[in-house]
């Protein structure tokens, strides 16, 4: 039976203990000789925010992993989206770090280059990883290596007030950020209200960092020095000054994150939302009016029609003593069967790739049985059916750099000042990527 808990417990090693064992040896052999085996050692592992919603898929898994692996008992906690990185770096320092952990790529990355992951490199056969997406893998790769195996995705879609795209003399909305200048002020102009919200803020979404690239920027060189002091580089940030020095974009984009872009559009004040397609359900509880108004598209791109992709992986601990049980339960939890169910349970999307066609062919079946008054059913089918478009062009836009926070927080604390007019926007490239070069040089 699983046993979950709030919080890791497995004790660190104590020259006691060390003496314990020595003397225990005698006895463990002559249990081995007598074909007892010695007690399991249990498996400690750490999902984020999971319980107790998926509670029995992650029950149901353990036991199952059990039954096939008697000797290795799992231990499951599952710790809060806000405590995982104080509680794991806590467990690191006190060497009771657990086996496998849900992490995202960037504060993995962080873990990674610090030497606290272990490099799967050679603990995952070429066979096995060919069963994985190659961007959603890619994500939890760098210079230190593998340190990760993709679990489940989130790729963006838009959603759009049909209503306001009507107003604005629209059939279809943008789908290139190129286009988005025109349709922003034909929005404004024809109802005095926002094409959408993308925030500022250094801490939050990294949604208009991920456009810089889908411009063509590249970010750092192999040095880790800026590269976006470049024609594309001065673009973009010219291209999010005007739009905002226009009144093309809200106000409060400087001083609020994405919940304020998905209270706008509940409010019908904004025409698009970049989201996933589970915020559906929250929209239809929220807003029916705005939800029954509402057509799903694919996400914004740059010109090679390149989305991005937000990835959640299983890494094992440097720390971990059982290193090859970790790996294998780590690819069970992630194999194409698990996540079908994990991906149909919970909205998102799968990283093995025979999973992601199983979805595609479940989404051909539901138009087919789909009652034609059933315009809810009709609506998260198109969300489901844009999101696995998206993802098959989908790559993770932001490298999983362990300083990749810094970077954003450099950049847009720049674009800010633009786009207050406190500096021109080409001013504002040339001084990020002096502050970014200053920042590698003392940190080396």
């Amino acid at each position: 039976m699983v046993k979950r808990s709030a919080s890791s417990s497995r004790p660190g090693i104590r020259k006691g203990a060390i003496w314990s064992a020595v003397l225990l040896l005698p006895s463990i052999l002559a249990l081995q000789a007598c074909g007892v085996r010695p007690p399991a050692r249990q498996l400690e592992v750490w999902t984020l925010q999971l319980s107790p919603g998926f509670d029995p898929y992650l029950n149901e898994l353990v036991e199952q992993w059990e039954t096939r692996n008697p000797d290795v008992p799992v231990r499951w906690t599952d710790i809060p989206w806000g405590a995982v990185e104080q509680k794991l770096l806590a467990a690191v320092f006190a060497r009771t770090a657990p086996d496998v952990v849900n992490l995202n790529p960037k504060f993995a990355a962080k873990l990674a280059s610090r030497g606290g992951l272990l490099n799967l490199d050679g603990h995952v056969s070429p066979d096995e990883r060919e069963r994985y997406l190659e961007g959603a893998w890619q994500a939890s790769t760098g210079p230190m290596g593998t340190f990760g195996i993709p679990w489940y995705l989130t790729s963006r879609i838009t959603l759009v007030n049909g209503e306001l795209l009507e107003a604005a003399g629209y059939r279809q909305p943008p789908a290139r950020w190129q286009d988005l200048p025109a349709f922003a002020k034909a929005v404004k102009q024809a109802t005095g209200r926002h094409a959408l919200f993308v925030s500022v803020v250094p801490e939050d979404s990294a949604e208009i960092l991920e456009s810089f690239v889908q411009m063509g920027v590249q970010l750092l060189d192999e040095q880790k020095r800026a590269a976006f002091n470049t024609p594309a580089g001065r673009h973009a940030f010219t291209f999010w000054t005007d739009l905002y020095r226009n009144g093309f974009l809200p106000r409060e984009v400087l001083s609020q994150g994405h919940r304020r872009a998905v209270e706008l559009y509940q409010s019908g004040d904004v025409a698009l939302l970049s989201t996933s397609a589970a915020a559906l359900d929250s929209i239809r509880t929220n807003a029916p009016a705005v939800a029954a108004r509402t057509r799903v598209a694919p996400p914004l791109t740059g010109p090679d029609g390149s989305a991005n992709v937000a990835v959640m992986n299983l890494v094992v601990p440097q720390q971990s003593d059982q290193p090859e049980e970790a790996v294998d339960f780590a690819l069970f939890l992630t194999n194409s069967a698990n996540q079908y169910d994990f991906a149909k349970a919970s909205g998102t999307l799968p990283s093995a790739r025979e999973a992601m066609v199983a979805l595609k062919q479940d989404v051909v079946q539901g138009r087919k049985r789909l009652d034609p008054e059933d315009e809810a059913g009709a609506q998260a089918l198109s969300a489901r059916e844009a999101s696995l478009g998206a993802l098959e062009r989908a790559r993770v836009l932001v490298p999983a750099d362990p300083e990749i926070k810094q970077l954003q927080a450099v950049i847009y604390q720049h674009l800010q000042q633009a786009m207050l007019g406190q500096l021109s926007a080409e001013e504002a490239v040339e001084a990020a990527a002096a502050a970014w070069n200053r920042h590698v040089r003392q940190s080396r």
